[in-house]
């Protein structure tokens, strides 16, 4: 294995494991403020997704029409917001 194939699949294996540590509460989302973003879907579980994951960062809405700009988890980890204390990432990296 050459130097960017190796670079390559830890990139993928940190990513894996980054993504694992959300618990998919989805209060980053709003869901216990109770106006959560409009691409946000529940399962039949309690836990939530995101409908368009792949390009959820910019400006969206929530489910009452308030805009918002989403974010990477990353640069609002240091901030506090309600329902933050079950936040997997937070948990991981002891923000809270």
């Amino acid at each position: 294995m050459n130097d960017d194939q190796t670079y390559r699949t830890l990139q993928e294996r940190q990513q894996k494991e980054w993504e694992a540590t959300c618990g998919r509460c989805g209060a980053c989302c709003g869901v216990i403020e109770g106006d959560p973003c409009e691409h946000l879907a529940g399962t039949e579980k309690g836990k939530y997704f995101c409908r368009i994951y792949e390009n959820r960062f910019g400006l969206h809405k929530t489910m009452n029409g308030k805009p918002f700009l989403c974010v990477p988890i990353r640069d609002i980890l240091h901030k506090s917001w309600p329902g933050d204390e079950c936040c997997g990432y937070k948990r991981k990296l002891k923000v809270l």
